[in-house]
C-alpha cells in the first residue's frame, strides 16, 4: 500500500477545484486507485482521503461488525457519505461542495499526509489542531513502537 507523507497547501480556485500534491497521486497511482476518495471526518472539521485499498480495509472492518449493531450503522455512513473523483490531466480534482462546505474551505486546502490515508484541512484549523495534536503527544509521554511493514502495521502506542 501507498504512503501519503507531508503537507501541502494548495489553492482552491473559483469553480471548487484543487491539485492534488504530485506525491499523493504518485500513491494513488502506486496502488492502481480508481481516484481519489473523500468523505467527511467523524473526529474533525476536515476531509478524509484515501485510495481504493484504503476504502476496501474500511469496508471489511464495518463488514466485520455485527449487521444490525449501532456502531455498524454508525459507520456505514463513511461508505454512503464517501464520493470517488477522477483527478484531471493536470493533477486537479473538483471538490463537492458539502464536503468544502464541512471543512469550511476558502482560497486554500492544506493537504495532510497520514501514512495511509490524508486529510484536507481548512490552513488555519489545521495549524491549531496539529499543535493541539503535539502539545497531548507531548504531556501523554507519547511513544511509538516501530513495526515492520510485513506485520500489517500492528500496534504501539
Amino acid at each position: 500500500m501507498a504512503v501519503f507523507l507531508s503537507t501541502f497547501a494548495n489553492r482552491v480556485d473559483k469553480k471548487g477545484r484543487v491539485s492534488v500534491p504530485a506525491t499523493f497521486r504518485a500513491a494513488l497511482e502506486q496502488e492502481r486507485s480508481a481516484g481519489v476518495i473523500l468523505y467527511p471526518s467523524f473526529k474533525h472539521p476536515c476531509i478524509e482521503g484515501c485510495g481504493d485499498e484504503r476504502i476496501e480495509q474500511i469496508a471489511a472492518s464495518i463488514d466485520a461488525l455485527d449487521a444490525f449493531s449501532e456502531e455498524a450503522e454508525n459507520l456505514q455512513t463513511i461508505l454512503a457519505d464517501s464520493v470517488r473523483l477522477t483527478v484531471d490531466g493536470d493533477g486537479r480534482v473538483m471538490l463537492p461542495k458539502d464536503l468544502a462546505d464541512f471543512a469550511r474551505l476558502g482560497e486554500t486546502a492544506m493537504f495532510v499526509g497520514l501514512g495511509k490515508s490524508f486529510q484536507i484541512w481548512e490552513p488555519a484549523a489545521y495549524e491549531a489542531h496539529r499543535a493541539e495534536a503535539r502539545e497531548r503527544a507531548r504531556r501523554s509521554g507519547a511513544t511509538l513502537r516501530l513495526v515492520s511493514s510485513t506485520d500489517g502495521g500492528g500496534g504501539g502506542r
